[in-house]
């Protein structure tokens, strides 16, 4: 018997098209691991078991089978986006339980390519924090359960990592596809602003989150981004030599990069050398500014998306941070910040085509009721561990994290490459070059 759990969405999806097995066997396997699983691992807010199976029988007989490129695939969505027929909870007590009558634009291009949607995954309320737990559920990382998945798609990370799906949507506003996918091992594309629709909350935290996709392996990531962006994200033929800097200090003054990240960058830069790439150690110039910039964003994304809600049903963490960014909305809305961000770093990115960072600075908080603590405890924790993501939403620049190494735990270690604008296709092609030079272990060993 063939079995499909750990196997990648292209190899499914090309089985599903010759017909050696049927959309509704392919999810059918995958719903009995999550239920077998996800207890440990928290990664959904809910299954779609049977409605799952009556749509992988829809794809199944679908005419254009043959044509799809997500032939049914299984794959989960983070919960701030429209699923039809599901509520879109966003990990809180104070959103509504009501069905939504559409799906968002990114599900409805994955349905459309094929892909079977089996359930909705846990997020930190809002969307906020780069911990993942609340009145839903706590998403711990599969390879060390106690520690969290990251967020805020930290649900979606660890159904990929624990392989309770092969693909999973997420979306990054300050780093929340690339901080769970580098604690989880997996890898993740944030694109530049435009390549896929956003239509995230409610404006987007102004501009600067963008949907993107979870997977084990960059072909997989190489096509969800292609179906989101609805046109082929194109793998060249033979590489181009690229100027790459490697960065290791954090660009949030005062955090420290700890070594295990530190190695997983300078690795991937002497990998990239001997691809025969030109690598060189430089910074970007990064404002001391940045830190106060990163916060007045933060918080003012989450102002916007916290009104007309009953703020008593809020978490005192959420709470407290809607309020602080009220004070700044007016100037974050004009963009101001951001363009003069954009002017200081363009000159550092004529010079060099990429920049390679480590992902993280340390490995991820403990899992744990962090809803229930207090917000200045949340904000030092999500500060320590997660300043590296952050500028890259600012900008509105491509950037992704790919697993390299491991840490003295055992779970996996990652770095981050960051681009240009519509250089998602040439981070993707670096991105296979470490792929293929350092393979790593696609699912936790769980079982």
């Amino acid at each position: 018997m063939t079995h499909w759990v750990g196997r990648t969405a292209v190899e499914i999806a090309a089985a599903v098209r010759e017909k050696q097995v049927t959309p509704r066997e392919v999810v059918a396997e995958h719903l009995a691991r999550i239920e077998r699983i996800d207890g440990r691992v928290g990664a959904f807010r809910t299954v779609r078991a049977q409605a799952a199976l009556a749509e992988a029988d829809e794809v199944g007989a679908r005419g254009d089978l043959g044509e799809l490129p997500l032939a049914g695939v299984p794959v989960a969505v983070k919960d701030n986006l429209a699923v039809r027929g599901e509520a879109v909870r966003i990990g809180s007590a104070a959103t509504a339980d009501t069905p939504a009558d559409q799906d968002h634009v990114t599900v409805a291009r994955l349905r459309a390519a094929g892909a079977v949607v089996v359930g909705l995954t846990n997020v930190p309320e809002l969307c906020v924090f780069g911990t993942t737990e609340g009145v839903h559920g706590t998403a711990r990382n599969p390879w060390d359960t106690t520690r969290t998945a990251g967020g805020s798609s930290g649900g979606s990370a660890a159904a990929v990592a624990a392989g309770l799906v092969p693909i999973a949507l997420g979306n990054d506003g300050m780093g929340s596809l690339r901080i769970p996918a580098a604690n989880c091992g997996v890898v993740t594309i944030k694109p530049g602003r435009g390549v896929v629709p956003a239509g995230i909350s409610d404006g987007d935290w102004f501009g600067m989150s963008e949907n993107g996709p979870l997977a084990t392996t960059v072909a997989d990531a190489r096509l969800m981004l292609s179906v989101l962006a609805d046109t082929e994200v194109v793998r060249g033929g033979a590489p181009d030599t690229h100027r790459v800097a490697v960065s290791l200090r954090s660009p949030l003054a005062g955090v420290t990069v700890s070594r295990p990240y530190t190695t997983a960058a300078q690795e991937a830069a002497g990998l990239l050398i001997k691809a025969g790439h030109q690598v060189r150690r430089a910074d970007p110039p990064y404002p001391l500014s940045l830190s106060f910039t990163s916060l007045a964003h933060w918080t003012a994304g989450t102002s916007v998306d916290a009104q007309g809600l009953d703020r008593r049903l809020l978490a005192r963490r959420t709470r407290v941070h809607a309020a602080v960014g009220r004070r700044f909305v007016g100037a974050v809305r004009g963009g101001g910040s951001r363009d003069a961000l954009r002017r200081r770093l363009e000159p550092f990115f004529a010079e060099y085509d990429v920049l390679l960072t480590p992902a993280l600075a340390r490995r991820s908080p403990k899992a744990g009721p962090w809803h229930e603590r207090g917000w200045l405890r949340n904000v030092a924790a999500n500060t320590a561990y997660s300043p590296m993501t952050p500028p890259w939403n600012l900008t509105g620049w491509p950037a992704m994290t790919v697993p390299l190494g491991t840490l003295p735990s055992g779970a996996p270690c990652a770095v981050q490459l960051v681009g240009r604008p519509g250089s998602e296709a040439e981070l993707l092609g670096l991105a296979a070059q470490l792929e293929a030079a350092r393979p790593w272990q696609r699912t936790a060993p769980l079982e």
